[in-house]
């Protein structure tokens, strides 16, 4: 076990989405997470093998039936000896359960409890539905996104959900665990994806404030309006990410492209865009992907292959750096960010519901008659 978060206990009430990513960060920076899974999800007999979510990886899982009454008196009980607990419910599930955060916070004055949702706790969209795709077309962020005179381009859900909605929540985690630790007292952390997705869009405010974004799409700097900050299509049907922003860096792209004779004083100058964006098309189709990477190798042209979630794992930088790992046989993202003296890990493969009932229980401090009689009653499995 390691990481700058070891000895931090956490409770998941298992959701998906952002919340699990959330509790990903947190376990692979080395807090002690116990996953509370619905009891209905538990197999009998066990699955053989890795659970195939690798968001819940790292944790230890517990099935827990929250109607039964000794259910929530266990969540409880462990919210008692924890630093955090984290759910991703619709608002007011958690205190129709009993494990709302008054409940939480008079068991434990020192917790933080994390509140993962769409639309907030409160506000007139609060106890609405939505997804990604609805959160940051409520930011802002879906209307800048996308080509000039096409239709906003959803970009995955990856600005919702996991940049604005899991990570918020990880960071507001640790925040209200610091301060608990100072102050004694802990809080309620209200993470809405809306208002993460709003956050990440600063600096497009920034620079619609100082009159150099414009609203219409695909016209701007970094929305494929430039032709230096684009993707081209290559000779064989491969691409290419350009984003040669700088003097500097874009001089070497112009000599990357054979063009390095010519006037780069107009590089910003806008009415010339769309002309250079249909010579850098023609130029790029000239030669494959690879010859390009060959072309732009050891430059500072900011000048990358666009690679497949099949390819990038064995990019040399990615194999150098161990951006990418393999647990359990299965490929997947290393822990980020990096500790000099604290490194993160992932602890285990995600875990099949209830998977670590006695060990996850019996660590956190119950007895293993008490585990045995909860069993019993049906208030775990």
């Amino acid at each position: 076990m390691s990481g700058p978060l070891e000895g931090v206990r956490i409770i998941e009430l298992a959701g998906i989405g952002p919340a699990p990513f959330a509790g990903m960060m947190l376990s692979d920076a080395g807090a002690d997470i116990i996953r509370i899974d619905r009891s209905d999800r538990a197999e009998y007999p066990p699955r053989q093998g890795p659970h195939v979510d690798l968001m819940n990886r790292g944790r230890r899982s517990v099935a827990v039936d929250l109607k039964h009454p000794d259910g929530v008196a266990l969540v409880l009980r462990l919210v008692g000896g924890a630093d955090g607990l984290m759910e991703g419910f619709r608002p007011g599930v958690a205190e129709r359960l009993g494990l709302g955060p008054d409940e939480c916070l008079a068991r434990n004055p020192r917790i933080a409890y994390g509140r993962m949702t769409g639309w907030g706790q409160d506000g007139p969209l609060a106890s609405a539905a939505g997804h990604d795709i609805d959160y940051i077309a409520l930011s802002g962020a879906l209307d800048a996104i996308g080509r000039e005179g096409e239709r906003p381009l959803p970009p995955l859900n990856l600005v919702g959900d996991f940049g604005g909605g899991g990570m918020l929540l990880a960071f507001g985690m640790v925040a209200a665990i610091l301060n608990a630790r100072t102050t004694g007292r802990g809080q309620v952390v209200d993470a809405a994806m809306v208002d993460g997705a709003a956050a990440l869009m600063t600096m497009t405010y920034t620079l619609r404030s100082a009159g150099i974004w414009k609203d219409a799409r695909g016209t701007n700097l970094l929305d494929t309006g430039a032709h230096f900050y684009e993707v081209y299509e290559t000779a064989d049907g491969g691409f290419m990410g350009v984003g040669a922003i700088e003097g500097q860096f874009y001089a070497e792209l112009m000599r990357g492209l054979g063009l390095g004779d010519e006037d780069r004083s107009a590089q910003m100058d806008r009415s010339t865009w769309p002309a250079m964006k249909e010579r850098f098309t023609a130029i790029f189709k000239s030669k494959t992907r690879a010859e390009w990477e060959a072309v732009f190798a050891g430059t500072d042209a900011c000048v990358a292959p666009v690679l497949s979630a099949t390819e990038a794992p064995d990019h040399p930088h990615n194999k150098a750096r161990g951006t990418f790992t393999e647990v359990a046989g299965v490929v997947q993202p290393a822990p980020a960010p990096r500790f000099g003296t604290t490194p993160g890990a992932i602890r285990r493969p995600p875990p099949n519901p209830g998977q670590h009932g006695d060990e996850a229980l019996g660590e956190w401090g119950l007895p293993a008659d008490e585990v045995a009689a909860l069993r019993q009653s049906g208030a775990i499995r």
